[in-house]
């Protein structure tokens, strides 16, 4: 999912009666879970991007070391 930036995307879940969104990292040790959330518009929210985002550039920063 471009959008998110590189290596990540998204996977979509159909439960029951609602549909489910979780995006997620493919890093070369380890895979980040950035959000999940409950499908409910066509578009995703910017607020939900952002935060994903957020969560990447902090596991970035605070696990890898990678101080940008």
């Amino acid at each position: 999912m471009p959008v998110l930036g590189a290596r990540c995307h998204e996977l979509r879940v159909r439960d029951e009666n609602r549909s489910w969104r979780l995006f997620y990292r493919v890093d070369p040790d380890s895979i980040v879970v950035l959000g999940v959330y409950e499908k409910k518009t066509e578009r995703t929210r910017n607020e939900v991007l952002d935060a994903c985002r957020a969560r990447a550039q902090r596991y970035d920063r605070d696990v890898k070391g990678d101080f940008r």
